[in-house]
């Protein structure tokens, strides 16, 4: 008899070779605080001991259309990992340490080899920060999606201590701003970076990416970089921490700023990596859309005391992630202003 789901487009065997395969890669990431048995309905994490008020920090995201230009290149790890470390960021703004992360895979037809290296991407970063994958979902949804085309969002949990939690609360006027160097365009703004790449440059996934000596897909899939290794250390130093995402630095950072503090920015205080420049020249962007759209090569801010800037650039550089001096915070309307020195 025909296979009535298949002709329908939803093939359970592929669907089951992919959970295998994916099992193999979850056992990987499982550590002392993994309850339960993969492949259950629900993934069990226990708290770690030492916390008198641990607090839960949960946070969802995706990667965005990043997965465009992973299909196009036919390269799906890096995505995977990308969604590990955006999804890290999230919660390390409140002082969080990961603890757990589920992940979403939705596609038209479930392949086997791309779920695996999607997962091995994501087993990847979870091991990096210490942390479970502790479950997840692979939907086939032909009529959704076209054929090679999937989606990728996870669900982190972290936790803190309650009294350690940052919320903003703590900033003041005279505090300053650090930037993070950022690795490239993170997983923000790819709907128009595309858009510049492939239809205004009219290049390829293998075609140079001009200025840099890279191919397009080694530019635009460079990893979102993590920056739990360099802040972890210093979370007592810090006031706040704004990850910068959608909505570019103004966007992101006003949201852990406290009434009556507004954020200057010094737009000379460091220097746009090359893909941003090259964006913003080949599609004649705006530089206030530029501003708003991607992250200009900063990928988190961190908002400390005038007092604390040695320690904190200290264990940025123990990383190797680069920092600068980017502004401070003065008494005003709150909110985020650009400065030319």
């Amino acid at each position: 008899m025909t296979n009535r789901y298949a002709a329908a487009g939803v093939h359970l065997d592929a669907a089951d070779e992919a959970k295998r395969r994916i099992a193999e890669l979850v056992r990987t990431t499982r550590t002392a605080l993994a309850l339960g048995d993969i492949g259950a309905f629900g993934g069990m994490v226990r708290l770690p001991p030492g916390y008198e008020r641990p607090v839960l920090v949960l946070s969802t995201d995706g990667v965005g259309t990043k997965v465009l230009v992973a299909a196009r290149a036919g390269i799906h790890d890096t995505v995977g990992e990308d969604l590990v470390n955006h999804c890290v960021n999230d919660i390390l703004v409140h002082g969080a340490r990961p603890l757990a992360l589920l992940d979403y895979i939705a596609t038209g037809r479930l392949e086997p080899d791309v779920a695996a290296a999607l997962v091995t991407g994501l087993a990847r970063g979870c091991r990096a920060h210490e942390m479970t994958l502790a479950g997840g979902e692979t939907a086939q949804l032909p009529e959704l999606f076209q054929p090679g085309h999937y989606d990728l969002a996870g669900t982190i949990v972290g936790v803190v201590e309650e009294g350690a939690a940052l919320h903003g609360d703590r900033v003041r006027p005279g505090d300053v701003l650090i930037g993070y160097a950022s690795n490239g365009l993170h997983t923000n703004g790819y709907t128009l970076a595309r858009r510049v790449v492939f239809e205004t440059l009219g290049l390829e996934v293998g075609d140079e990416f001009p200025e840099t000596g890279r191919s397009v897909a080694q530019v635009l899939l460079d990893v979102h970089r993590s920056y739990a290794p360099a802040v972890t250390p210093v979370f007592s130093r810090v006031h706040a921490l704004a990850h910068i995402t959608g909505g570019g630095i103004a966007g992101n950072l006003v949201r852990v700023l406290p009434e009556g503090c507004e954020a200057l920015v010094d737009a000379s205080g460091w220097r746009w990596p090359v893909v941003f420049r090259v964006l913003m020249r080949a599609g004649r962007v705006s530089l206030s859309e530029m501003r708003r759209v991607f992250n200009l090569g900063i990928g988190m801010i961190a908002i400390v005391g005038r007092d604390d800037v040695e320690t904190i650039t200290a264990a940025a550089r123990r990383e190797s992630i680069e920092t600068w001096l980017i502004g401070e915070v003065r008494a005003g309307t709150k909110g985020v202003r650009f400065a030319e020195r």
